[in-house]
């Protein structure tokens, strides 16, 4: 489109300006978890919303069984409609003396390298993402007088505190959120020079497992070697959710996993994602997943399983010879492609009930669900972003999968029907949810340009 340069250009002069405005939001402490914050929360949300009708959105600040959206439209008739997801809330910010300076007064600082960083919580995620599509369109509105595509804008106030109320909000509200496709920007770049798309997320099942043996703690000298042991239960029922080749031994499990395509473990195989990068910066050189498959595929395109949690028995200072009445872990399946959480939950209470001794009794707690999240490869939206996103940072962007979850995905999909396109630019040291969390310029300039890019692309697209 002709009119993207200037779009670019004054996307480039008005960096300070953007800086600032990001600054402000920046400044409130919208702490999502914590109920002394809710009013924070409304403020946050009332700036935004004030900021998206200036911008000439038709606005509002809706409620939730928690803390308010923001939900604001920009219609364009015969235009391709994009509906763009982020969240205003943020983490807390303890350990709070571990913080160089004030976590909700944001400055610039120079990192390592040289570059200049915006450092204060929720820089990274999510505010300093969510303005890079505000920027965007702050800078079509300025040069053109209006957006290359339909836009609709919905930002959550509760994403830390697992996005309550927000699916039901959404089931509510669906003739409001109509679009072609969805647009998230709350993940990472590959590297510091090298955009992604992540076209996957792996779901969630979790589980707590409480196995009871006798009606109270024994003395191990007593009944030692006699008693049944709930710690010994438990441990062999961990042990047996693993084969000796590092697959997840449960009936089925593998059902609905389908394989990467070779194009893409191509891609992943020339990315340098060795063990020595990935584990030797927490201590570990070997990784542990299943045998015969590539790091990266451990971590973005394979199901796992893993204890999160052991608890039994005697765990203070010195010794008590005792063999506790009970033993309880917590347990996560991490979900690819269409493996279902249900029916998993169905088959992990029954290969749990299989192994516990006749005489001992088990509680199977099934926690909240969500499915993993596929984009088709050959989706036409796929390709047009990367095409954007190349000509932005002068090099292909990788192809992703992501190992954790955004359940919101999930429903955009289930709820929506629609499709979602995770392109962010945060990077892998942004520390969040840290002490100083932090928000690279050259990502949030960059990442301003790229989705003025991509709105066009899209645009381009939808004309045929």
């Amino acid at each position: 489109m002709a009119a993207l340069d200037p779009v670019l250009n004054d996307i480039d002069r008005d960096l300070d300006n953007a800086l600032e405005r990001l600054f402000a939001f920046l400044r409130i402490p919208s702490i999502s978890t914590d109920p002394a914050y809710a009013p924070h929360c409304r403020e946050a949300a009332a700036w935004l919303a004030g900021t998206l009708t200036a911008l000439g959105f038709e606005t509002s600040v809706e409620e939730t069984s928690l803390h308010p959206v923001v939900l604001a439209h920009a219609p364009k008739p015969g235009a391709p409609h994009v509906l763009f997801y982020g969240h205003y809330d943020v983490q807390p910010v303890d350990p709070l003396d571990l913080w160089e300076t004030s976590p909700f007064e944001p400055r610039l600082a120079a990192g390592p390298d040289g570059a200049q960083r915006i450092v204060a919580r929720g820089a990274s995620d999510d505010k300093g993402q969510v303005m890079t599509f505000v920027e965007a369109c702050r800078a079509w509105k300025a040069m053109t007088g209006e957006l290359p595509c339909g836009v609709t804008i919905l930002i959550e106030g509760a994403e830390e505190n697992g996005s309550q109320g927000l699916p039901e909000w959404v089931a509510a509200n669906r003739e409001r959120l109509g679009a072609d496709i969805v647009l998230v920007c709350d993940t990472s770049m590959w590297d510091g020079t090298t955009p992604a798309i992540t076209t996957s997320l792996r779901g969630l099942a979790y589980f707590e497992v409480k196995v009871t043996c006798a009606d109270r703690d024994l003395h191990s000298g007593f009944f030692g070697g006699a008693a049944a042991n709930p710690i010994h239960v438990l441990s062999r029922l961990i042990a047996d959710l693993h084969d000796a080749e590092g697959r997840v031994a449960l009936p089925g499990f593998y059902e609905g996993v389908r394989e990467t395509p070779p194009a893409i473990l191509d891609q992943w195989r020339g990315l340098g994602f060795t063990a020595e990068k990935f584990l030797g910066p927490i201590g570990l050189k070997e990784p542990v997943g299943e045998r015969g498959r590539m790091l990266i595929e451990m971590i973005q395109s394979r199901p796992a399983c893993d204890v999160n949690g052991i608890i039994g028995g005697y765990t203070g200072e010195g010794t008590k010879t005792v063999i506790a009445s009970q033993a309880s872990a917590k347990v996560s399946f991490r979900l690819v492609d269409d493996q279902d959480p249900e029916v998993l939950a169905r088959t992990f209470e029954a290969f749990v009930r299989e192994r516990i001794p006749a005489d001992c009794s088990v509680e199977v707690i099934c926690y909240k669900g969500s499915r993993a999240i596929a984009l088709p490869f050959d989706m036409p939206e796929l390709a047009t972003a990367s095409a954007a996103l190349q000509d932005e940072w002068g090099g292909a962007p990788v192809t992703i999968g992501a190992g954790g979850s955004i359940p919101i995905v999930g429903d955009f999909k289930r709820l929506l029907d629609r499709n979602t396109l995770l392109i962010g630019f945060g990077l892998d040291d942004d520390r969040i949810h840290s002490p100083n969390e932090k928000y690279d310029l050259r990502s949030f300039h960059k990442g301003t340009r790229s989705w003025a890019r991509i709105l066009a692309a899209l645009r381009r697209e939808g004309q045929g």
